[in-house]
């Protein structure tokens, strides 16, 4: 078992990495389900982890005298709409949910950011319990706070930064991950290496392959290095306005603007563009003379080894460079005109940029696109 502190102050909590955690849910989660005595336990989840871990859910709570009462959704991104928020903000109200309760969120990073943002606005603000089911979610979304959904314009646009009480992480359940979703949540874990951990990338190189096939100390070892270096950013920088929580953000600005251009569908998971976000990422910080060419090909070569798209050109997009950037100017990180840029120094440093010229980008993808 590991046990990881994201030190916030007045909002700390535990990170708790533990096989077979699932099974001793009603003691890992004892203090946020005292409340719930006599009534029942309001759980998020959409309907594949439902019907894989209600049963093995609800006989755990049982074992300790608590029962679960259901929000299930539909899996993917278009769970996380105005409408769906007002059935679930709807729902905890009927549950008579109060501020000094706690919903639990099992599931992804859909099921995760939903709940999470239902909770901030639940009477100003109620607690929350992560259960992350797939890697990425395991290793990025359900530790730092930061709840949204998405509208019409973009992706992530209406949210709140909002604190899980916990975050509960058993690696078995990974096991019934579909292996396109366990690469998806390992580009994040090699974002880890690449923003800010040289070392650890190379163990990646080593060792990802084991990682990949849920070896259990490989992957332990892989979500404990990258929650702890998620948890030190995000103590040094909770709301991202030093610059510094920005750094978990490399390969989201190409990535995101892939995501649009591919609908915010199945064609292209998140992670995925993530993984292609970063060697994009690599490769324009190489054009600048920022990163050796030889580190952008190391860095693409282990994305591609993890069997993530590293080229443009997989995606089979009709589109140009300018359409791209185009998407890039609804990011939430534009300021005055400009969007910051996470580039790339080295494998393992990371820096932002403000001084990127978003023609030059649009002439770059274009590069890539083979236009």
């Amino acid at each position: 078992m590991a046990v990881i502190n994201v030190a916030l102050a007045g909002r700390s909590y535990d990170v708790t990495i533990e096989a077979g955690l699932l099974d001793d849910l009603a003691r890992r989660a004892e203090a946020f389900l005292r409340s719930f005595a006599g009534r029942k336990v309001p759980f998020v989840a959409d309907t594949n982890t439902h019907r894989l871990y209600k049963e093995q859910v609800e006989t755990a709570l049982s074992m300790a005298g608590y029962s679960a009462d259901w929000f299930v959704v539909d899996p993917g991104e278009a769970a996380k709409s105005w409408a769906v928020l007002e059935r679930l903000t709807d729902w905890l109200l009927a549950m008579g949910v109060t501020r000094s309760d706690h919903v639990f969120a099992l599931g992804g990073g859909v099921v995760g950011d939903l709940t999470g943002f239902a909770c901030a606005v639940m009477k100003r603000g109620c607690g929350f319990v992560q259960i992350p089911t797939t890697l990425l979610a395991q290793v990025d979304s359900s530790v730092g706070g930061k709840t949204a959904i998405n509208t019409a314009a973009g992706k992530n646009l209406i949210g709140a930064f909002h604190q899980p009480a916990a975050v509960l992480i058993d690696p078995l359940v990974l096991n019934t991950l579909p292996d396109r979703e366990m690469r998806a949540g390992y580009a994040e874990v090699l974002k880890y290496g690449l923003l800010g951990d040289a070392e650890f990338f190379g163990w990646l190189t080593q060792n990802g392959k084991d990682v990949l096939a849920r070896e259990p100390a490989a992957l332990s070892h892989a979500i404990a290095a990258s929650i702890a270096e998620k948890a030190r950013i995000v103590a040094e920088d909770e709301r991202e306005t030093t610059g510094v929580r920005a750094l978990l953000n490399l390969g989201h600005t190409f990535g995101h603007a892939l995501e649009a251009e591919t609908g915010f569908s199945d064609r292209l998971l998140h992670g995925e563009a993530v993984a292609l976000g970063m060697v994009l990422a690599a490769r324009y910080s190489a054009r600048r003379g920022e990163m050796s060419a030889a580190d952008a090909a190391r860095s693409a070569a282990a994305i591609a080894d993890a069997g993530l798209p590293a080229e443009i050109t997989e995606l089979g997009m009709d589109c140009t460079g300018a359409r791209l950037v185009d998407h890039m100017r609804h990011d939430k990180k534009m300021e005055t005109g400009t969007l910051p840029f996470l580039l790339l120094r080295g494998i393992g440093a990371a820096y932002l940029a403000r001084d990127v010229e978003l023609a030059d980008v649009a002439a770059f993808l274009d590069s890539e696109l083979g236009l």
